[in-house]
């Protein structure tokens, strides 16, 4: 099972982060996952990271003030399986 979290106040940046975490998924072919838009300021200050949107999968941060290539975000999830 993988986990993954989208750090962010739901900006159209971490919107497009969901989506491309979405479109990256079903590129590997990753069925067992969640995925959890983190909103709350509180919450998203518990990462160490200076900008959203935050990218975190299994709680390790894998981005954040910016937008990766789909490509990135499908190796990463290759590298989580």
């Amino acid at each position: 099972m993988i986990e993954i979290k989208i750090l962010g106040t739901g900006c159209p940046k971490c919107r497009r982060l969901e989506q491309l975490a979405a479109e990256a998924l079903e590129e590997v072919g990753i069925e067992e996952t969640t995925i959890t838009k983190v909103t709350h300021m509180r919450k998203i200050m518990e990462y160490p990271i200076v900008s959203t949107p935050g990218l975190v999968i299994n709680e390790e941060i894998k981005c954040s003030g910016r937008l990766p290539r789909k490509a990135e975000v499908v190796a990463w999830l290759q590298e989580a399986r």
